[in-house]
């Protein structure tokens, strides 16, 4: 089936075997008679796609057996407040700020307690990331939060920082929504890491949270009981009626990726070989053109999503009009930079990403 290349920064291109298993069981999931939709969240059917789905994470992220995986709602916009509500007991915690969705998260925590601005790219417009040994880190802070992989500006972790290596023994929350399930993590850096799911796991609905255990138990009283991560975990992401059609496409997802091969690696370990493949070859085309930028600095683009320029800003509409001629969808900037973006999530194969190259060199022939 010859589908567009859907370079959405989300939600984003899923893959098709995924969408043609989910409409072959639509109507009739195992031979149950009943949609997953239809499905109680406290039967025995959809148990067992929530049990196998949470298994399937765990293994893919290699999760340790001290962190509780979580499914909860609200994307990664509302756990910035959740994140603060569970973790600052209302004091004073550390923001990284390296593009627009980790500046969220900063102004978000302070209706629950004391952000410090430990570091920001925003002298170089968000095209560099601070260097760690820099960031002004503060004394007794509950944790430090970074946003790994900024959707809109491009700028990626390729590492995490080793905060206790930096003096501080908070825990790091990580927001990983655009770049979960791409590459490894490394959980003995990690306190908690979250996610909408709509880039990289499945349709938007479900957001997952990955949290050590010594974490809960600490949410503010204010702190509504479906949004507190020890009743949420004790209850077994059950406590209210959880996006269970969301969680069982994240569930088929997650299959999969455990399918996936690439030489000796497979899961995760293959889909990171894929994207460093799809990435370098972007990248270096960007590189070695005059008509097309990159703006991010080599040691921290992302390989998920990649903005981009054309020196004449004037042509951007004939070259979005020509990319959906010839099928490359959703390209266009986020409208806070301008630009193009090419999102380049796990479903995204080599192919459409050589797709988009030679379109742009066809486009680029075309306005000389």
């Amino acid at each position: 089936m010859n589908r567009p290349f859907n370079f959405s920064a989300g939600p984003a291109a899923m893959p098709l075997e995924v969408l043609q298993q989910a409409a072959a069981e639509m109507t009739d999931w195992n031979g149950s008679g009943m949609s997953v939709m239809e499905m109680s969240h406290r039967g025995k059917e959809f148990i067992s796609i929530y049990e196998q789905a949470e298994a399937d994470v765990r293994e893919l992220l290699a999760v340790p057996a001290h962190f509780k995986i979580l499914f909860m709602q609200g994307g990664g916009l509302a756990e910035n407040a959740i994140v603060p509500l569970n973790l600052s007991r209302g004091e004073t915690v550390d923001v990284v700020v390296t593009g627009s969705w980790s500046e969220k998260s900063y102004k978000e925590a302070g209706k629950y307690c004391t952000p410090h601005l430990a570091a920001t790219g925003a002298d170089s417009h968000f095209t560099t990331l601070p260097a760690p040994a820099q960031w002004q880190l503060s004394k007794g802070a509950q944790y430090v939060h970074i946003c790994t992989n900024e959707t809109i500006h491009g700028v990626e972790f390729q590492s995490l920082p080793d905060l206790k290596a930096l003096g501080s023994d908070a825990p790091l929350v990580i927001d990983f929504s655009s770049h979960v399930l791409s590459r490894s993590i490394d959980w003995s850096k990690v306190g908690v890491a979250f996610g909408g799911a709509q880039k990289n796991i499945g349709p938007a609905g479900v957001t997952l949270v990955i949290v050590r255990e010594d974490l809960l138990g600490h949410a503010l009283k204010v702190c509504p009981s479906a949004f507190d991560y020890k009743t949420v975990a004790d209850h077994g992401s059950m406590y209210n009626t959880p996006p269970t059609y969301s969680i069982y496409m994240a569930g088929l997802t997650f299959q999969w990726l455990k399918r996936q091969k690439e030489g000796q690696w497979s899961g995760v370990a293959a889909m990171a070989q894929r994207n460093i493949a799809k990435a370098k070859l972007l990248y270096d085309f960007l590189d070695n053109s005059s008509f097309y930028s990159n703006k991010v600095a080599h040691d921290c683009r992302s390989r998920m999503n990649v903005p981009f320029f054309l020196a004449d800003a004037s042509r951007n509409d004939a070259f979005l009009a020509g990319a959906k001629e010839a099928g490359l969808l959703q390209l266009k900037g986020h409208k806070s930079v301008g630009g193009m973006r090419a999102s380049i999530y796990n479903a995204m194969p080599i192919e459409g990403v050589q797709a988009l190259l030679n379109y742009m060199q066809a486009f680029e022939r075309t306005q000389a």
